[in-house]
């Protein structure tokens, strides 16, 4: 009968001790915090890239996780520590098989808490609310006069001297404009550029132009010849849309990103060589809440 209570009181013993563990195991695993991405105006990336969350705390960033599907409201866990004393939420585009640990350059939207919640804008990439522009239909890149429907330059020579035609903010790092002619749907690039009053990436190396040389010294193209499937080159770019947008870089797609801060329509009697105003995009800024 001793034997027996005595076993009895080691099972008892060895089941406190065992509970106890698993209570001190539970109390020490790491506290996490529900962050809450509400946000507006994104566009999938592809296969290649992704969007990366990132809390800054103590001056340093934090990552909260990474995503390609842009439907929202998206919830992601963070560790209640970082999440209570973070700043800033920042949003970048990062490689699908990213082997930095840091943020890229590429960072679309970024906004302070103020106690549980963050507004996020795009303005960190630029200000594009005084964005304005000009271009002409000309084709500078053939030996004559013809055809000149078929090209878009962004220059103004309404004094008679050409000048720049676009009026654009300085982009933060990672990113480049592109020009586009939206030709029976389908945007066709004019070339990238990150200052409006040079020529634009391709200048030396378009397929499209003429054979007599690279064109004025600003962003433009002439649509004149090695057209892609589907199109004819040289075409009329009248009743035609062209669009200025903001691309991240690098950029693998042949698609125009969502920031879009000047657009405009030719009229379909629109003159050539005369300047034809631009005005504001579709998309001029993105905005978003982030909850914490």
């Amino acid at each position: 009968m001793i034997r027996k209570m005595y076993l009895a009181v080691l099972a008892l013993g060895v089941l406190s001790v065992s509970c106890s563990n698993d209570d001190d195991a539970t109390s020490q695993q790491p506290q996490t915090s529900a962050l809450t991405l509400n946000l507006s105006g994104l566009e999938a990336l592809g296969d290649d890239f992704v969007y990366e969350g990132w809390i800054i705390v103590d001056g340093s960033p934090v990552s909260t996780g990474t995503f390609s599907d842009v439907s929202f409201p998206k919830t992601f866990q963070v560790l209640s520590a970082q999440l209570a004393s973070a700043s800033t939420f920042v949003l970048s585009i990062e490689p699908a098989l990213d082997l930095d640990p840091a943020p890229a350059a590429t960072k679309i939207l970024a906004g302070d808490f103020v106690d549980s919640s963050a507004n996020v804008n795009s303005n960190l990439v630029a200000d594009f609310s005084a964005a304005a522009g000009t271009f002409i239909l000309a084709t500078p890149t053939d030996a004559d006069n013809t055809n000149e429907e078929s090209g878009v330059w962004f220059l103004d020579n309404s004094t008679g001297t050409a000048v720049a035609g676009l009026d654009l903010p300085t982009l933060s790092d990672g990113w480049v404009y592109e020009g586009w002619a939206v030709i029976n749907g389908t945007p066709i690039s004019t070339g990238t550029f990150t200052d409006p009053a040079m020529a634009d990436a391709n200048a030396a190396s378009s397929p499209y132009k003429g054979d007599l040389g690279n064109g004025p010294g600003y962003p433009g193209e002439d649509y004149l010849q090695n057209a892609p499937d589907g199109f004819d080159f040289p075409t009329d770019l009248r009743g035609k849309t062209i669009v200025i947008s903001v691309e991240p870089s690098p950029d693998n797609s042949t698609a125009p990103f969502t920031l879009k801060p000047l657009l405009q329509t030719v009229a379909s009697d629109a003159a050539v060589h005369t300047p034809i105003t631009m005005g504001a995009g579709p998309v001029q800024t993105l905005t978003g809440t982030v909850t914490r």
